[in-house]
C-alpha cells in the first residue's frame, strides 16, 4: 500500500511539473503572440476559434462515451468486439468532422459575414483564420478515438510527453511568426493548424504501432452506435449549455464591443485557467473514490469526501488566486507588452467564477457517479443557454461590458443549487453540513485574508518588491487561516503526522 502511495505521489509530482512547463510556455507564447498580432488580430483569432468550438460541441459529449466503451471491451479482453468498437467510433467521428465542415462552410460563413463585428481591412485575414480553425477542429475530432484508446490502456505518460512536445512546437510558432513577412494572423492560423496535424500524426503513429485493435476495418455496428448515443445523450444538454455560455460570450462581446473585448476575455481566461489547472488535477484524482464509495453504498463517507474535496479545492485555488486578485493590473502589465482594455476586471471576475466552480465540481462528479444525468443536465443546460439571450438583451439596453460574465457567474451558482437539490434526494447531501464544513470556513478565510491585504495595498507604490511581498504575505496568511479555521482536529492530526514522517525521511 505504501508503495502505491509513493507511486501516486511521484506521478502527481510529474504531472504538476508537466503543467508548470506547459503553463510557462503558454504564458510566454501568449505574451509574444499578442504583441506580434496586436490586440485586434488576437481578439479575431480567439473569436473565430470560439465559434468553431461551439460547432463541435457534440464531440465533447461523444468523447467520454468513446473512452468508456473502449475501456469496457479491453476489460472483457474481447479483441474482435474491441476492433468493432474502435472502427465504429472512428466512423462516427469522421462523420462528425464532415458535419462540422458542412456547418462551418454554410451557417458558419453566413454568421461570420453577417453578424460578426470585424474591421473591413481585416476581414480577409479573419476569413482565412476561420477556415484553418475549422480544419484544425476537424483534425481534433477525428483524433478522439485514438486518444481514447491511449486513455483506455492507461498510458497517461504518452500524453505528458506529447503535450510537452506540443508546447515546444508552439514556442517554434512564436519564432516563425516573428520572422514571417506575410499577414501575421493568417500565418498564426496556418501554423497552429500544422501543429494540430503533426500532433495527431504522432498520436496515431503510436497507437497504430502498439494497439492491434486500432487498425481500421469498415465496421458500423448499430448496437454500438445506439449504446454510445444513449450513454452520451443526456450530457448533450449540459455540454451545450456550458459551451454556449462559455464560448458564446466571446461572440456577444464581439457584437457589442468588437475584437478588443474578445482579446481581453481571452487573456483573462488564460490567467484563470492557469490557476485552475492545479485544482482540476487534484479534483480529478478524487473522482474514482467518489464513484467507488457510491457503488459500495457508503453514502456517509461519500458525502464527507465531497465536503472535504470542495473545501480543499477552494482553499488551494484561493492560496494561488488571492495575490493575483490583489495585483491583477500590475501582473498583466508585467506579463504583457500591451494590456487589452478591460482585461483587469475580466480577470478578477473570471477568477471569482473559478473559485465558485471549485466548490461545485465535486458535486458534479457525484452526479456522474449516480448515473442520474437527465434532470440535472437538462435543467443546468437550459439555465446556461439562457446566459446568452439575457446578456444580449441587457447589453442592448446599455448595461456594462462585464454583464455577460456576471450573468454567467449567477447561472453557475443557480446550477450548483439545483445540483444540491437533486443530490439531497439521491445521496442525502446535507446543505447544513455543506455550510458548516465547507462554505462557512472558506468564507471566513476569504474575508479575514482580504482585509489586511486590502488595507496595505495603498501604502506602497507598485513595484516588483511589493509584488513579491504581497504574494508571500497573502500565501502565508491563507495557509495560517486554513490551518486554524478550515481543518478539524482529525485533519490537523493527519497533517502533523505527514509532516513528521517527511522530516524523518520515512
Amino acid at each position: 500500500m505504501t508503495q502505491n502511495y509513493k507511486r501516486i505521489a511521484k506521478n502527481t509530482l510529474f504531472l504538476y511539473f508537466r503543467m508548470i512547463v506547459i503553463m510557462a510556455v503558454s504564458f510566454y507564447t501568449i505574451r509574444v503572440v499578442l504583441d506580434t498580432l496586436g490586440v485586434t488580430d488576437f481578439g479575431l483569432y480567439n473569436l473565430v476559434a470560439s465559434f468553431v468550438v461551439i460547432m463541435a460541441f457534440l464531440n465533447n459529449t461523444l468523447t467520454s462515451g468513446t473512452q468508456r466503451f473502449l475501456t469496457f471491451e479491453i476489460g472483457k479482453n474481447d479483441l474482435v468486439k474491441l476492433k468493432q468498437t474502435f472502427s465504429t467510433a472512428l466512423l462516427i467521428h469522421i462523420a462528425l468532422a464532415l458535419l462540422i465542415l458542412i456547418i462551418g462552410e454554410t451557417i458558419g460563413l453566413w454568421f461570420l459575414y453577417e453578424k460578426m463585428n470585424i474591421p473591413l481591412d481585416r476581414f480577409d485575414a479573419a476569413f482565412w483564420a476561420y477556415q484553418f480553425a475549422v480544419f484544425s477542429t476537424m483534425v481534433t475530432v477525428m483524433q478522439v478515438p485514438y486518444n481514447a484508446l491511449i486513455i483506455a490502456h492507461e498510458r497517461m505518460h504518452i500524453f505528458a510527453y506529447i503535450s510537452i512536445l506540443e508546447a515546444g512546437l508552439k514556442l517554434l510558432i512564436v519564432y516563425l511568426l516573428l520572422l514571417s513577412s506575410y499577414d501575421k494572423l493568417v500565418t498564426y492560423a496556418i501554423l497552429m493548424f500544422f501543429v494540430s496535424v503533426f500532433i495527431a500524426f504522432i498520436y496515431r503513429t503510436y497507437v497504430l504501432k502498439n494497439y492491434q485493435e486500432s487498425h481500421f476495418e469498415f465496421s458500423f455496428d448499430k448496437g454500438i452506435v445506439k449504446s454510445m448515443m444513449h450513454f452520451s445523450g443526456w450530457n448533450i444538454f449540459g455540454t451545450l449549455g456550458s459551451l454556449l455560455s462559455a464560448q458564446g460570450i466571446n461572440i456577444i462581446l464581439n457584437i457589442f464591443f468588437g475584437p478588443i473585448a474578445v482579446a481581453a476575455r481571452a487573456i483573462s481566461m488564460q490567467v484563470s485557467g492557469g490557476l485552475s489547472q492545479f485544482v482540476n488535477g487534484f479534483q480529478q484524482a478524487v473522482t474514482p473514490q467518489i464513484t467507488k464509495l457510491y457503488a459500495s453504498n457508503q453514502l456517509e463517507e461519500m458525502n464527507k469526501l465531497l465536503y472535504q474535496n470542495s473545501k480543499y479545492a477552494f482553499l488551494l485555488l484561493w492560496f494561488l488566486a488571492l495575490p493575483v486578485l490583489m495585483q491583477t493590473e500590475y501582473i498583466l502589465n508585467l506579463w504583457l507588452v500591451e494590456v487589452p482594455q478591460n482585461a483587469t476586471v475580466f480577470c478578477q471576475i473570471i477568477i471569482v467564477h473559478g473559485l465558485i466552480s471549485s466548490l461545485n465540481r465535486p458535486y458534479v462528479m457525484a452526479i456522474h457517479a449516480t448515473g442520474n444525468m437527465k434532470q440535472t443536465n437538462v435543467t443546468a443546460g437550459v439555465i446556461l443557454i439562457l446566459v446568452l439571450p439575457i446578456s444580449y438583451i441587457l447589453l442592448d439596453n446599455g448595461f456594462s461590458i462585464i454583464t455577460p460574465l456576471i450573468i454567467y457567474m449567477i447561472a453557475t451558482v443557480l446550477c450548483f443549487i439545483i445540483e444540491l437539490y437533486y443530490l439531497k434526494k439521491w445521496i442525502n447531501v446535507s446543505v447544513i453540513s455543506l455550510f458548516k464544513n465547507t462554505l462557512f470556513p472558506v468564507a471566513m478565510i476569504a474575508i479575514l485574508s482580504i482585509i489586511p491585504l486590502y488595507s496595505m495595498m495603498d501604502l506602497y507604490e507598485n513595484s516588483f518588491i511589493k509584488f513579491l511581498f504581497v504574494t508571500f504575505f497573502s500565501m502565508a496568511i491563507v495557509f495560517a487561516l486554513s490551518y486554524l479555521i478550515a481543518l478539524n482536529r482529525e485533519e490537523k492530526t493527519k497533517l502533523k503526522t505527514m509532516i513528521k514522517i517527511k522530516l524523518r525521511g520515512k
